[in-house]
C-alpha cells in the first residue's frame, strides 16, 4: 500500500508503524476549563485546541472534543462578528427564553435556574466534534474557527479533548 498523500493517511501510517514494530497509535488527553462571563456567549477556543494537539506529540490522528456539561455546545464556523450574533439570534428565536418551559416549571421539575432553553440550544448545536490531526495540527479550513457557546452563563465550564494518532 502506498500513502499518496491524499488517501491512506493513518491507515498507511499504522501499517508502517506496525511493521516497523511500533506501538501504532497513542491517546493524550486533557480537560480544559473555562470561564464565561455572560448567559449567551460564543468563545473561540480554537488555539487553546491546537496547543493540546500541539503537546500530544500526535502527528497525524482525531481529536475528539466534548463538553462536559449539557447547557453548553461545540460548533465549528467562521469567527466573524456579525455572524457570531446572526448565530444568537437565529438560536434565540427558535428556543425562545421566555416560553412557558416545562423544564421551568416548579409544578414539572426542581430546576431553579431557569435554564430550559439552554438545554434545548444544546441540544440542537451539540456537545461533541471530532476533527481531524493532520502534521500535529487540527485540520481546519481557511475561515474555519472551534466555538464553544455557552448558553447558561456565567460559569465555569469544562471541555475534554482526546487526540489519538500516531
Amino acid at each position: 500500500m502506498q500513502d499518496t498523500g491524499t488517501q491512506g493517511g493513518l491507515g498507511v501510517a499504522v501499517e508502517e508503524a506496525r511493521a516497523a514494530g511500533a506501538a501504532p497509535v497513542r491517546i493524550f488527553h486533557r480537560v480544559l476549563d473555562w470561564m464565561t462571563n455572560e448567559r449567551f456567549q460564543l468563545l473561540n477556543i480554537t488555539d487553546r485546541i491546537q496547543d493540546v494537539v500541539r503537546r500530544s506529540g500526535i502527528r497525524e490522528g482525531l481529536v475528539h472534543i466534548q463538553s462536559l456539561h449539557t447547557t453548553t455546545a461545540l460548533l465549528i464556523n467562521e469567527w466573524q462578528a456579525a455572524l457570531l450574533e446572526d448565530i444568537k439570534r437565529v438560536l434565540e428565536e427558535l428556543v425562545s427564553r421566555d416560553r412557558p418551559w416545562r423544564h421551568n416549571d416548579p409544578a414539572h421539575s426542581d430546576c431553579e435556574r431557569g435554564n430550559a432553553d439552554a438545554h434545548l440550544r444544546g441540544m440542537l448545536l451539540g456537545q461533541s466534534l471530532c476533527l481531524q490531526v493532520r502534521n500535529a495540527a487540527v485540520l481546519l479550513g481557511a475561515w474555519q474557527s472551534i466555538i464553544l457557546a455557552e448558553l447558561d452563563g456565567p460559569r465555569t465550564r469544562q471541555v475534554a479533548v482526546q487526540v489519538l494518532g500516531l
